[in-house]
């Protein structure tokens, strides 16, 4: 890897600014000091900027919890991303394991981690995604059956895969799917003839959104949440 990018990815620092770097003598390899910014770097070698050695950094894991008006994406030209609430460097190697509608709130996973997150969003591995759904109008309990057999949605091939549903109220309910069709929970509750007021995600899989998060904040996931996946 090119030295510029190497130090670009692991601090603060624009490419142009290691270039600044490189002609002012700050940056060095091993015992070497470096002025080409193109200069290989291998992953043996130990790389100092100010005489401080530059540690590549793990993939990073994080929970955030998503107010309304964000979309899950890494740039939007219309919208603010759920990227711009995180104040961490190179913000641009992240992305988001599972999406969120912009009108829907709740747990979004974000990471660099590109085989963790395909274990979150890959149709094969099933994981399980619980939402909190406000109906306009009650919903009836035969419903309950529909839902788990698979409900067909317009311009679809084939049903949904069993979901599970349960009430809080006649217009309250969790549901629990293993899936993520497009606007699929929305779509799912206006095949049966209802529509949803509001979206929120707890969970998915075995992580449950931390509830000492308010809309808009978000923390790094521990070490046994990153492996629970």
């Amino acid at each position: 890897m090119r030295l510029d990018k190497y130090i670009s990815q692991v601090t603060e620092l624009s490419r142009a600014e290691v270039k600044r770097a490189c002609r002012a003598q700050r940056i060095r390899i091993n015992d070497k000091m470096i002025t080409d910014p193109a200069t290989k770097v291998s992953e043996t070698d130990d790389v100092f900027l100010d005489d401080k050695l530059l540690n590549t950094p793990g993939p990073r894991y994080f929970m955030l919890n998503k107010p309304v008006g964000y979309v899950c994406a890494t740039k939007d030209s219309e919208h603010p991303t759920v990227l711009d609430l995180l104040d961490e460097p190179n913000k641009e190697n992240l992305h988001i394991a599972g999406r969120l509608d912009i009108d829907t709130t709740g747990l979004v996973l974000i990471t660099d981690d590109g085989q963790w997150s395909h274990r979150i969003t890959s149709p094969r591995r099933d994981c399980k995604k619980r939402y909190y759904v406000h109906l306009a109008e009650a919903l009836p309990r035969e419903s309950e059956a529909k839902f788990a057999e698979g409900i067909w949605l317009d311009n679809e091939k084939k049903r949904t895969r069993p979901a599970e549903i349960e009430w809080l109220f006649s217009n309250e309910v969790k549901l629990t799917i293993g899936e993520g069709r497009y606007h699929q929970v929305k779509r799912m509750f206006a095949a049966l003839g209802n529509k949803v007021i509001e979206l929120h995600r707890e969970a998915i899989g075995p992580l449950e959104l931390d509830p000492e998060l308010e809309e808009g904040e978000y923390r790094p996931l521990s070490t046994e949440e990153i492996a629970a996946i």
